[in-house]
């Protein structure tokens, strides 16, 4: 009967290719697959040209599953509240501020403007982490500065799109918060684990910028004497600091409580939503339309995750009940190269799907069938969980469903053509992939700070 786990995964196959919700395409296949794979038909006196592959009192677990995976799942608590924080720190202005003395610090180098965005993003990313409000404020306020400055086109787009989408590695990540949950992994861990390289390819990206400004000095020219578009009277160190030091104040707060035991990560992301408030408060930016505003997304945002959430547990359910488990287990157990090969298979999945499917189905669908054979194999989890949040990064860059790139296409001039934009992220995406081989070759780039956390 092995055929009917692999029919489940064509079926679902089938929606996705025909654009229907992936949340529903995941319940959907579940209940198709529970008429011909139990014994409920035959029940009624339809026969079934095969042997029933469970019986149906089998699937009264099945409501248990959903209520117990995300009503009395205290670690998804914190989804919702560390998307408040981040949409309200967005609707604060910290981005447009931080651009703008950004830009005044590193404007007079070649590739300044380059390297602005890149730092804006990864601060962005430790204090919103909103993927879709980043990628779009950058293209909005830094792209007509660049363009206006000579920068090339491709270097400008790649730039911000790859900027704007730190935030899914560098921590607090929503990513990591549900790799967590799904792969059994204490959040806390995989934010320590995840620090060290999501500041590593910040790092990597700028390190490409300058490349480019020394070989191409025509591409990433720097601004011209007398250039400043911030429209600020204060002194650049006074600008820095009181840019800086409020959001990051909040990130090391409710990083570091996590990191020293004193909150776990659902209480830490509701203090962090109570700071974000106060700062909103203080930049005087606390009105009822933006606090509607910022409640509408976290809800929205909330519950694509949970509902996604829901079909994926009925999808994996009845996959079960078929031995479909069993069945990718001893696929994967079996694969040349052991360990290596394993991980090799599995990063080369997730990397092709990242091309049609958001982080949040890849997560869903893949990580609960490949994350046993990963423990079972010996593998660190946290490595495993933090390889692969690296490789879903990609998922909003690589064409043509690049989430990343429909934000930036969104706000860009009709004069830039979609093609110039996707050949602009090529770079990127490689120093993407660089950095999975990195992770691979040096597990260290992981494991050591969350070892150092532990003495």
């Amino acid at each position: 009967m092995e055929f009917l786990p692999l029919g489940m995964f064509a079926l679902l196959l089938a929606f996705l290719i025909s654009g229907y919700p992936v949340a529903f395409a995941l319940a959907g296949t579940a209940l198709v697959f529970t008429l011909i794979g139990s014994d409920l038909l035959p029940s009624l006196g339809i026969p079934l040209p095969w042997e029933p592959s469970f019986r149906l009192p089998r699937l009264n677990i099945l409501p248990q599953r959903v209520y117990g995976s995300i009503m009395e799942n205290y670690t998804l608590v914190a989804v919702p509240f560390f998307i408040f924080m981040g949409t309200m720190l967005e609707r604060s202005g910290l981005a447009e501020d931080l651009l703008q003395t950004m830009g005044r610090l590193f404007g007079r180098l070649r590739g300044g403007l380059a390297i602005s965005v890149i730092v804006v993003g990864m601060l962005l990313a430790a204090a919103t982490g909103v993927v879709g409000a980043s990628v779009v404020t950058m293209g909005v306020l830094a792209l007509p500065i660049m363009l206006k400055y000579g920068y090339d086109t491709r270097l400008a787009t790649g730039t911000i799109a790859a900027s704007g989408t730190l935030g899914q590695i560098i921590p607090p990540s929503i990513v990591l918060i549900i790799l967590g949950d799904q792969m059994g992994v204490n959040v806390g861990e995989l934010f320590l684990g995840a620090m060290v390289p999501g500041l590593l390819l910040g790092l990597t990206y700028i390190l490409w910028v300058i490349v480019v400004a020394w070989r191409r000095p025509l591409a990433a020219p720097a601004l011209p004497d007398g250039a400043d578009d911030s429209g600020s009277a204060a002194p650049l160190g006074v600008a820095v600091i009181r840019c800086l030091l409020p959001p990051l104040g909040l990130v090391a707060a409710v990083l570091g409580t996590i990191f020293y035991g004193v909150a776990t990560p659902t209480e830490a992301g509701a203090m962090g939503a109570l700071g974000a408030s106060v700062l909103a408060l203080a930049y005087r930016k606390l009105n009822l339309a933006n606090l509607m505003a910022v409640a509408d997304s976290t809800v929205r945002l909330t519950a694509m995750v949970f509902t996604i959430l829901v079909g994926a547990t009925l999808f994996a359910t009845v996959f079960s009940a078929m031995g479909g488990k069993w069945l990718v287990e001893d696929l994967l157990m079996a694969l040349p190269g052991e360990a290596m090969g394993f991980v090799l298979f599995v990063m080369l999945t997730v990397f092709l799907l990242g091309f049609f499917l958001d982080f949040i189905e890849i997560t869903f669908i893949v990580v609960p069938l490949v994350a046993p054979v990963a423990v079972a194999m010996g593998l660190d989890p946290v490595w495993f969980a933090v390889l692969i949040a690296m490789n879903l990064q990609a998922s909003f860059l690589t064409p043509p469903f690049g989430f990343s790139l429909f934000y930036l296409r969104g706000v860009t001039p009709p004069a830039i053509a979609t093609g110039t934009i996707y050949r602009g992220i090529v770079p990127f995406i490689l120093i993407q992939l660089l950095m999975v081989g990195l992770i691979v070759a040096f597990p260290g780039l992981v494991t050591w700070l969350p070892a150092v956390s532990a003495r």
